[in-house]
């Protein structure tokens, strides 16, 4: 999953399984080389940017192969990285689209009410009248805020995730509680 926390209330994607069984989190992605000397150019893909100058290592591609951190500078959007073992720009090509990984347990700590997106999806939906919706298969990243699909029996609602929706989330307990405020109760039928 890729380490970005959900919108700050009260209460993407990667070849990981979501829930309880990730392991890693994705950070960023090798756009390519930069330069001669080996150095890469990664996106970020990450809501903390600065975790960059704290690493020591990270992990690339579908087989996790670790690679010692030289150097760090970050550039806005992006992130370049001088690599141990990666001497060249060919070497540095051959990382293309390689997704930056780090333990789950390096991710950021976030405040009680902020959660991963690997922490909601699968959570077992339930509104505040005792109707069970489905569970959480995906979250959508929009301008204003995170939206959570839920999936039951093939049907599909939408939630925003705002305060007037979604009442409590329980990782530990696997559940969500949450509100359908009007235009939300038509679609969950």
């Amino acid at each position: 999953m890729t380490e970005v926390r959900l919108s700050s209330f009260s209460t993407k994607p990667t070849s990981q399984p979501a829930g309880n069984d990730v392991r890693f989190l994705v950070i960023g992605r090798i756009i390519g080389p930069v330069g001669v000397d080996g150095v890469v150019r990664a996106r970020l893909l990450t809501d903390f940017p600065n975790r960059f100058g704290e690493l020591t290592a990270i992990h690339l591609g579908e087989n996790l192969r670790p690679y010692q951190v030289e150097s760090v500078h970050l550039d806005g959007e992006t992130v370049d990285l001088k690599l141990a073992g990666v001497e060249d720009a060919t070497a540095a090509r051959s990382l293309r689209d390689h997704e930056i990984q780090i333990p789950i347990d390096q991710a950021t700590t976030l405040p009680s009410d902020q959660f991963y997106w690997h922490q909601i999806i699968g959570l077992k939906v339930q509104t505040d009248s005792g109707r069970i919706l489905g569970h959480v298969s995906d979250v959508l990243r929009t301008g204003s805020n995170d939206v959570y699909v839920v999936r039951q029996d093939g049907s599909e609602i939408l939630l925003p995730a705002i305060e007037d929706v979604i009442l409590k989330i329980d990782v530990s307990e696997g559940t969500m509680l949450v509100h359908l405020i009007p235009g939300l109760e038509n679609s969950a039928d």
